[in-house]
């Protein structure tokens, strides 16, 4: 199963992938959607339950921030490892990935 179609990659019912993108910084105020850039950075949020995982994609020069949320705290800390381990791919790639053994 892809990480984009796993059924605990939702929050409340909505699904968190792909995020949506807020513009951090760069030549140009752009707002793109979907699963475009290339993931440069992740964090995992330090706020009690830790459901929230921020990426930062760079997509044509610029830069944006985008929120995961997961109702599932074990499975918000696995798709946040899995995020770390394939920074520098794109984030169609990423949500390609076999997901199948995650929870």
């Amino acid at each position: 199963m892809e990480l984009r179609n796993h059924p605990l990659m939702s929050y409340r019912g909505i699904n968190s992938w792909p995020p949506v993108w807020t513009w951090r910084g760069g030549r140009e105020h752009i707002r793109p959607r979907g699963e475009v850039g290339v993931l440069r950075d992740v964090f995992l949020s330090n706020v009690v339950p830790r459901s929230r995982i921020f990426l930062i994609m760079a997509d044509n020069g610029e830069e944006y921030m985008g929120c995961v949320l997961c109702s599932d705290y074990t499975f918000s800390g696995q798709v946040y490892q899995l995020l770390k381990d394939h920074c520098g791919q794109t984030i169609a790639e990423i949500g390609s990935l076999d997901a199948t053994g995650l929870v």
